[in-house]
C-alpha cells in the first residue's frame, strides 16, 4: 500500500493521498456493510476501488473487517494467498 501511494505520489502531487483515502473509504464502507465485496475463496471476500485497479481482500469478523491485502488486479493478484492461515 505504501508503495502504491508513493508510485502515484511521484505520478501527480496529490494523487498518493488520494489513493489512501480511497483505502480509507473501502474500509470504512466494509465497516458498515461487511458483504457489499465479491467471495474470493476460503471466507474471503474482495472489494474493488473505484479510482485505482486494486481490491481490498478482507475476512470478516464478529466485530471487524481483518484487511488481508490491498493487492493490485493485475500485478501478481493472487500473491496475497500466501499470507492465509486459516483453515
Amino acid at each position: 500500500m505504501t508503495e502504491a501511494s508513493l508510485f502515484y505520489e511521484t505520478a501527480s502531487g496529490g494523487l498518493g493521498r488520494e489513493f489512501l483515502d480511497e483505502v480509507q473509504r473501502v474500509i470504512d464502507t466494509l465497516g458498515e456493510h461487511p458483504k457489499l465485496g465479491n467471495l474470493a475463496g476460503r471466507g474471503l471476500r474482495q472489494a474493488a476501488f473505484r479510482r485505482f485497479p486494486y481490491w481490498l481482500i478482507y475476512a470478516e469478523e464478529p466485530d471487524a473487517i481483518l484487511v488481508i491485502a490491498v493487492a493490485h488486479q493485475r500485478r501478481r493478484p493472487s500473491y496475497w494467498r500466501r499470507r492465509m492461515v486459516r483453515p
